[in-house]
């Protein structure tokens, strides 16, 4: 049997000393331009191939350079799906070689319907599809994230891929955009029973969602979105879902701190993972010390950075 996600992640948690997760979300225009001039000299004729060319070798470069410091990556597929069919070869192989230095991966997708259509996300993303008669992975990805507003038949069949293959998923319950209350936090009540935020509802649905498949960490593999942005739902949440992994976007860029993300955490510092995506990423742009050509170790200072700077989760 499959070793379980959730322990799989605490464990590389501890062995790294690190809670961060490094989003991967390319943008062409802040590539390197000795990257990008090297990938069209490739694909003269082909903009698109030459695009996807580049945004690999960016991710090839940011991978070595923190591949070492966190237990965790996380790439966003939006930025490689608008680069068509090569984009998303880009996706794929950047999940590969992320694997192959020893990390784990989130497939950030936000994926979700229901039936035979979920079941197809699921394989794609998580386990392994029949091809002429052989099983193949698409992704392989080690996990993704989902959105849960179709209810448990949207929810089902990637559990069921998850509990086969050690596979997990991340579900939305409070994101870190400014507008998310607009939906997240709408008071709810059935029945007579006392108004709560909606968020709070998905959240008690999470934590049942993955009570039967909690690994030996004491985690199960379904965890959720919690944004940085928003300490004191986190608090709530985290009473809420005891079991349960938060993935925590809104750190540095969109303004969440330290004292922010602490709520999310349990006891010895477990129970979250903190992401950053534009800080590490893009981090030369914003250094004295490294130009673009530098931007490896530019994000890899960052990550140190971080890594000292969250060090306080594990007091």
């Amino acid at each position: 049997m499959a070793e379980h996600f959730s322990d799989r992640l605490v464990r590389a948690i501890r062995a790294k000393k690190s809670v961060v997760c490094v989003g991967l979300d390319p943008r062409l225009d802040k590539i390197p331009e000795s990257i990008r001039s090297a990938a069209r000299a490739v694909f003269p004729n082909d903009i698109l191939a030459a695009a996807a060319r580049a945004i690999f070798e960016f991710n090839k470069g940011l991978i070595d350079a923190v591949a070492d410091l966190v237990p965790v990556v996380k790439p966003q597929i939006a930025f490689y799906e608008m680069f068509g069919a090569h984009g998303v070869q880009a996706f794929a192989d950047t999940l590969k070689y992320a694997k192959s230095k020893g990390l784990l991966t989130i497939a950030d997708a936000k994926r979700n319907d229901i039936g035979s259509t979920a079941q197809a996300y699921a394989e794609a993303f998580l386990g392994t599809t029949e091809v002429f008669g052989e099983k193949v992975a698409a992704f392989d990805a080690d996990s993704i994230t989902v959105t849960p507003y179709l209810g448990w038949d949207g929810i089902k069949p990637f559990l069921d891929v998850c509990k086969k293959e050690g596979k997990g998923i991340f579900t939305l319950v409070k994101t870190s955009n400014k507008s998310s209350g607009d939906l997240q936090d709408l008071a709810v009540g059935v029945g007579g029973a006392q108004t709560h935020a909606l968020y709070e509802t998905v959240g008690h649905f999470v934590e049942s969602w993955g009570a039967d498949d909690v690994g030996d960490e004491g985690y199960s593999c379904v965890g959720a979105v919690v944004g940085a942005t928003y300490p004191e739902q986190a608090k709530a949440l985290r009473k809420i879902m005891p079991e349960t992994i938060f993935l925590v976007p809104g750190f540095g860029a969109q303004g969440g701190t330290v004292e922010d993300v602490l709520p999310c955490f349990n006891e010895g510092g477990m129970g979250a993972i903190i992401n950053s995506s534009r800080d590490v990423m893009f981090a030369y742009e914003k250094s004295e010390k490294f130009g673009p050509d530098d931007f490896a170790a530019a994000a890899r200072e960052k990550v140190l950075e971080m890594n000292e700077q969250l060090k306080v989760v594990f007091a």
